[in-house]
């Protein structure tokens, strides 16, 4: 199709790529609707990204603190205990070293209202007082940010509307959040092995076969796509905490895939598979397979229910060749109370940050990566479509073992 003129709006699939000093990352949002006329792209993208055709795409390269506030040393200060964590709901939250927080928690002390949900870490903690940064997570960071044109969209008669600033879009709510940070490595382990508010026998748990998807339409795409580039065709591939779908590209036969899980009957109804293992990990942390037995290792929306992930990990490096990849992927939805105690009082990008760290103390990994998914649309026949038009986001982290 030949345009005349410049088109008004599109939809663009933004990347947003940074290198920090324990893995490289990668935030996807897509948006359905950018709209050329009003919409803010930083630097000089515009000129490149509004000529672009779907298909096609451009890139820029910024140094630290142009997408987002240059880090300043004037935004770390000192907080009194006093004057942190109280709900208004009177409930006090203990703060802990490397985490993020609203800053409504510490408003006076950081001179904002007590309703602001901006996060900033805590530095370290101290009997009397803590240690706060507001800096945005990624000011110390250069970023490439990347723009892939997926359709042009009509552009309809308009009066007003909002004016939407594309850097700030691509690094809001969270993306810089799931690197360690503080005076050492954020503690998520104070509390190892982790607990669960439900801590019923799993096998008892997963007696009965839940046929269900944890993942939306959209998502189990994303979800493909993304194993789909990471794994090579016919790889022997062992998906850890399996059950009535792997969520690998189709077809099957494209890959040799054993699936280990709690419930017999789920598994059975798993086409993609050819081997299948019943096996609890929550209860014996050894995977019964030979070092180096397949050539990658997959965990798909289940890593949250893991007790001693670190040590499991570790088990998945163990039987992957070298240099195979072990992927763990994972979205916001889980069985309530079989989830570890951290996971849900967490920030999304700070879970991501967890599985992160977990890969790091398990060792033998090298080529650490996170990939994030966010703002694609639900399908219109997903039971969840009144709740958000949102499709479920994607996090991933993934490793070469053998490191």
């Amino acid at each position: 199709m030949a345009f005349t003129q410049k088109p008004g709006r599109a939809s663009i699939a933004f990347s947003l790529s940074w290198q920090s000093p324990v893995a490289a990352h990668c935030e996807r949002v897509f948006v359905r609707k950018i709209n050329f006329w009003r919409d803010l792209f930083p630097g000089d993208m515009f000129d490149e990204a509004v000529a672009l055709k779907p298909g096609e795409s451009c890139a820029r390269q910024f140094e630290a603190g142009v997408l987002v506030l240059p880090f300043s040393a004037g935004n770390i200060v000192t907080c009194p205990r006093s004057r942190f964590g109280r709900l208004q709901n009177g409930n006090a939250v203990t703060p802990v070293a490397g985490r993020f927080y609203p800053q409504g928690l510490a408003w006076s002390a950081l001179d904002c209202f007590s309703g602001n949900m901006t996060p900033f870490r805590v530095v370290s903690v101290s009997d009397k007082e803590l240690l706060c940064d507001t800096n945005h997570p990624l000011a110390r960071y250069p970023l490439r940010l990347d723009a892939a044109c997926v359709d042009f969209l009509e552009m309809p008669e308009e009066r007003g509307g909002s004016c939407t600033d594309i850097a700030e879009l691509v690094t809001l709510d969270g993306p810089g959040m799931q690197i360690p940070g503080g005076a050492g490595d954020t503690d998520f382990f104070g509390d190892y092995p982790f607990r669960r508010r439900n801590e019923q026998n799993d096998s008892l748990f997963y007696r009965e076969p839940r046929m269900v998807e944890h993942l939306d339409g959209t998502a189990i795409g994303n979800v493909r796509e993304l194993y789909g580039r990471l794994l090579d065709d016919g790889a022997k591939v062992l998906d850890l905490m399996s059950s009535c779908s792997s969520h690998l590209p189709e077809p099957p036969a494209r890959f040799d895939v054993t699936g280990l899980g709690l419930n017999r009957e789920e598994l059975a109804s798993n086409r993609q598979l050819t081997r299948r293992v019943v096996h609890d990990l929550n209860r014996d942390l050894a995977l019964p397979f030979a070092d180096g037995e397949f050539d990658a290792v997959i965990c798909t929306v289940s890593i949250e229910y893991l007790v001693c992930p670190v040590e499991v990990l570790r088990e998945a490096a163990r039987v992957t060749r070298p240099g195979g990849k072990v992927v763990t992927v994972f979205s916001h939805r889980w069985f309530p109370g079989k989830e570890i105690q951290p996971w849900p009082e967490l920030h999304a990008f700070e879970r991501l940050g967890l599985v992160l760290d977990c890969y790091r103390k398990a060792g033998g990994y090298g080529d650490l990566n996170t990939e994030t998914v966010r703002g694609y649309m639900r399908p219109d026949d997903d039971p969840h479509i009144r709740e958000t038009i949102l499709s479920d986001p994607v996090f991933a982290v993934w490793g070469s073992a053998g490191a």
